[in-house]
């Protein structure tokens, strides 16, 4: 079984719009230790805005716009506590009616949910997404061009038949990814603009190498958004061969780090100046260069900034604290739930149903 921790991925966005998003994860969970049975985490931007789980049993935002948010909302905090109240145990009785399917007894197991909506700002254009997993792997999707839901494995086609035939809940589901959702987006954006729109460069860029043999690897961490570009050129030309792109990932303080690493095995010494690793923030004029000879230079702190590395892949883990299913298909990273009603929250967990 595949237990993933989410790493958050996007591309560069366009510099004459930019794509929001809104995220919901719910994870529901069994004999994980250390781990609550029901967690959700709700994210505007990749930046996370609010959690929920089964030990605190409390919504609570995580993000100061988010507290001005639930302050012009009273009711907003005791909505989404009371409706994720009454999901959690509908995700303890689906894991053991999806254990019984699977012919399974007892050991760890993982059910989750992400749904949600992307919107761009200029343009107009709304996606929406919503799926459900089961021990790392998808279970049921829907499909909002159908509205119908499709089952990757044999033992969700009794669900997908039961779900078929519920037209209200499958016309719910098209209304919120398409209006309902993008509405709470946009609300959210409004109040986050200061902290989601703002610019910075990286506080940290580097070279990384192990050993004298091992890659280099060009590091950078602390930049925001995460519409990057960072790569390796040699002589003013982008490199495509002998080099591994990382992912995108959060930091503890909602910035990001990347890194894109060189194979210099085949590089003479003398060449080495001829490389460089750049790294190019959107919105944002002049590229951050750094020369791969830069790293054979004295002096260079090799050791503290392996060892800060470390710390920061520390934090991305303890900050995230929610399982994930790997996806495969580009533009799924992300998924959603919300609300209809405006005073209250924008999760409507009465939606989520038996299996």
């Amino acid at each position: 079984m595949k237990i993933l921790v989410f790493l958050a991925l996007l591309g560069l966005h366009s510099a004459a719009g930019v794509t929001h998003s809104l995220k919901y994860f719910y994870t529901g969970s069994s004999q994980v230790p250390n781990f609550p049975e029901f967690v959700t985490v709700g994210l505007v931007d990749d930046v996370q805005m609010i959690h929920y789980d089964s030990n605190t049993k409390k919504a609570e935002p995580k993000q100061d716009w988010m507290d001005t948010f639930s302050a012009d909302n009273p009711q907003y905090l005791a909505g989404q506590t009371e409706g994720l109240k009454g999901t959690q145990p509908v995700f303890k009785g689906n894991i053991e009616t999806l254990k019984q399917r699977f012919n399974q007894t007892g050991g760890v197991h993982v059910y989750q949910n992400m749904y949600g909506c992307e919107w761009d700002d200029e343009t107009g254009e709304v996606n929406g997404f919503h799926q459900f997993g089961y021990d790392g792997e998808d279970f049921i999707v829907f499909d909002l061009k159908t509205l119908t839901w499709i089952a990757p494995k044999q033992q969700a086609v009794i669900t997908k038949h039961k779900w078929d035939k519920d037209k209200a809940f499958n016309d719910y589901w098209s209304n919120y990814h398409s209006e309902i959702c993008v509405d709470w987006l946009k609300k959210y954006v409004n109040y986050g603009r200061s902290s989601l729109m703002r610019t910075e460069l990286p506080s940290t860029h580097s070279l990384l190498q192990k050993t004298p043999s091992s890659p280099v690897s060009c590091f950078a961490t602390g930049f925001y958004p995460d519409r990057v570009m960072m790569f390796w050129r040699k002589d003013g030309v982008e490199l495509h061969e002998d080099v591994e792109r990382g992912e995108i990932l959060p930091n503890h303080d909602g910035s990001f780090q990347m890194s894109v690493k060189l194979d210099v095995s085949s590089i003479a010494p003398e060449d080495w100046r001829k490389y460089e690793c750049v790294f190019q923030l959107s919105g944002v004029k002049d590229d951050i260069i750094i020369n791969l000879d830069e790293i054979r230079k004295p002096g260079f702190p090799l050791g503290a900034v392996i060892g800060g590395v470390v710390v920061l892949l520390l934090l991305v883990v303890g900050i995230v604290g929610f399982f994930l299913w790997k996806k495969n298909k580009k533009g799924k990273e992300g998924f959603k739930l919300a609300s209809t009603s405006d005073t209250s929250s924008d999760n409507s967990q009465q939606q989520i149903p038996k299996a």
